[in-house]
């Protein structure tokens, strides 16, 4: 459930900083050497360019599938219910990541969430 939340926070905020004109390898060298650093980031960075073994530099072919991600945020969900524990967050990327797989996400990496978060409001 962490992963999976960290992904779609690193994802949205290199789709801002893409609209707003700061490169990828900008964003990540402040972002990995400060309170932004994660695994999501460090390891498998969701844009091409500042991490070299990452997916997003092989056309998001998986390292760890989308529907992985989306199988283990269903398992947190389910526990969490079965506990009467709300996870919003949990909830929120289970729900990202569902739509994403079912809009073409199956067998990509799950790094490929960024594309999807990005067609979910392209520029004007």
């Amino acid at each position: 459930m962490i992963l999976g939340i960290s992904m779609i926070a690193v994802s949205e905020a290199f789709n801002l900083a893409e609209k707003v004109g700061l490169s990828h390898q900008a964003l990540f060298d402040v972002a990995s050497t400060a309170s932004g650093q994660c695994y999501a980031l460090t390891v498998h960075c969701p844009v091409p360019g500042p991490v070299p073994t990452s997916a997003s530099n092989r056309d998001y072919q998986p390292g760890f599938a989308a529907e992985l991600m989306l199988k283990d945020l269903g398992l947190s969900q389910s526990v969490a219910s079965a506990e009467g524990l709300g996870t919003p967050l949990g909830a929120a990327a289970c729900d990202i990541f569902d739509r994403f797989v079912q809009a073409g996400g199956r067998g990509r990496d799950y790094s490929a969430v960024v594309t999807y978060l990005k067609q979910l409001h392209p520029s004007a």
